[in-house]
């Protein structure tokens, strides 16, 4: 890490670094939602199921994961600024690739190139922000950070959905290049003659190989299970008994090695246990619900990209304005009170969206996204805070990333299961209301007639309608269920025990 005399460094513009930094870590999170409204046209133009288009976002988000541990290591190695500059240019070129993808499985192959070198770009601008600014003014910088974070998951769906509908899909890659390439030369002009400490440390490669083909096998079998008809596929077998076999060492491996690249010890603390816990059951519904609604809203009810990020984009609004005085005054509150409001605003607008029908018009799902938004703004900060509460301050750094690699596996297995429960769930039924489709019966007979009777091109919009109510009941099936998720998660964070008082260290992991 940083030694003393990089600890004091000023960059010759305090406000142009902030900028390239902010940027980067912008283009970054933008990334996890831009593609959310764009799935249905990108898995329309590669000639893939919008099942197999969901890989475009779960590569992503588990490379992603994997690449967080190596982090603190590769700092170390090469030195904060450079290993930033380096990770926002290879973020460039990998978006690049993205861009000029010709099918699914190249696609999917450059997003988990994108996915593991954006691994550093959030680490490394908060710790250099940190060193940058003088102490007084670091929680400052945090919160303006945490603001980028909050900004860019609304801008993503607008920003998807216009440059979907108004140019093409590949353009929501190519966005990422004059961004990237400004930030970095930025960054690097500022922050070049900072110094730099450098160490050689023994790096945990078993552990590191482990994880790797544990998670990757993992998120295979979510991904393909449901195609394969799970289980009764030989490939999903084996694919969970290596998944099983090699995240069983990797456990056994972590809690017994002197250098570990993911430290699974921090887990003996009661309140990072539960606040990890929730956090990731937390972000899990969030990531479930950002992906599914504006799927939803394109292939059912008929809006445009633009439309469906229209509407999916309230939910950040509130978070902006109500962000940084959560920062400043939710330490005089009992902070687990505070997740447990979250919670309970995120459940209240998933129950609402349980009694949607498809008649609901576009103010209305607006508005419960505006509502959702109290939930997103007292979410993350007290988490984080309980979480990271009763670690000893050398390991505050490590259980900010232990907490972010989680989450955001979570995220990525989240986006895999919302996916298979939605599909499987309107299977399900279709195949039921199907049951009730007969010639003989009088309601089928009444439908068809004001169809234009009998005719093929009559049974062809039955079907549609058919499809189409089986998806609406199925989306409601989702929104119960999360309902109940998170009315756990308001039970499971009072688990947690006071005082949740920060301890000296980097102690924001953000969004």
């Amino acid at each position: 890490m940083s030694n003393g005399a990089s600890a004091q460094f000023t960059p010759p513009s305090l406000l142009l670094t902030t900028i390239g930094l902010s940027l980067a870590t912008f283009m970054q999170v933008l990334d996890t939602t831009i593609a959310n409204v764009a799935l249905p046209t990108i898995s329309g133009n590669l000639g893939v199921s919008y099942e197999q288009g969901t890989w475009v976002i779960t590569s992503f988000a588990v490379s992603n994961a994997i690449a967080l541990p190596l982090t603190g290591w590769l700092s170390r190695r090469f030195g904060e600024v450079k290993l930033f500059i380096w990770a926002t240019l290879l973020f460039v070129l990998a978006s690049f690739l993205c861009g000029i993808a010709q099918s699914m499985p190249e696609l999917v192959g450059f997003r988990v190139l994108q996915g593991v070198v954006a691994g550093p770009l959030y680490p490394m601008t908060q710790t250099l922000l940190i060193a940058v600014y003088p102490p007084a003014k670091r929680g400052m910088a945090l919160a303006l950070l945490a603001m980028v974070t909050v900004v860019a998951p609304i801008a993503g769906p607008i920003l998807g959905g216009w440059i979907t509908d108004s140019y093409s899909w590949p353009w929501i890659f190519f966005i990422n290049v004059p961004i990237g390439l400004f930030a970095a030369a930025v960054v690097r002009q500022q922050m070049r003659t900072r110094p730099v400490t450098t160490s050689r440390q023994p790096m945990d490669y078993i552990g590191l190989l482990t994880l790797i083909v544990g998670v990757g096998a993992l998120q295979v079998v979510l991904d393909k299970g449901n195609d394969l008809d799970w289980f009764e596929s030989s490939f999903i077998v084996v694919g969970s008994l290596i998944s099983a076999v090699f995240l069983a060492i990797f456990v056994i491996w972590e809690l017994t090695d002197r250098h570990p690249v993911v430290n699974l010890r921090l887990f003996v603390h009661r309140n990072f246990r539960i606040g990890t816990l929730v956090l990731v059951g937390g972000y899990a519904g969030f990531f479930g619900i950002n992906l599914i609604l504006p799927q939803w809203l394109q292939t059912q009810m008929g809006y445009t990209a633009t439309w469906a990020g229209l509407a999916v984009a309230p939910i950040g609004l509130l978070p902006v304005i109500m962000s940084p005085f959560v920062g400043k005054y939710a330490h005089r509150f009992d902070l687990r009170l505070l997740a447990g409001i979250a919670f309970l605003a995120i459940g209240a607008s998933c129950y609402m969206r349980a009694g949607f029908t498809s008649e609901v018009d576009f103010l209305h799902i607006a508005l419960v996204q505006l509502f959702m938004g109290i939930g997103v703004a007292l979410f993350f900060m007290p988490t984080l805070t309980i979480l990271l509460s009763d670690l000893p301050p050398h390991q505050i750094a490590d259980g900010s990333g232990l907490a972010t690699f989680l989450r955001t596996l979570g995220g990525s297995f989240a986006a895999s299961l919302t996916t298979w429960i939605w599909i499987r769930r309107a299977d399900q039924h279709h195949a039921y209301l199907s049951e009730h489709i007969s010639q003989y019966d009088p309601a089928t007979r009444h439908t068809l007639e004001q169809l234009g009777g009998a005719s093929p091109q009559s049974y062809a919009q039955l079907e549609q309608i058919l499809n189409s109510q089986a998806y609406m009941m199925s989306t409601v099936d989702y929104f119960t269920l999360l309902t109940w998720v998170f009315g756990a998660l308001i039970l499971l964070v009072w688990l947690a025990r006071p005082p949740f008082t920060a301890k000296a260290g980097p102690a924001s992991a953000g969004h």
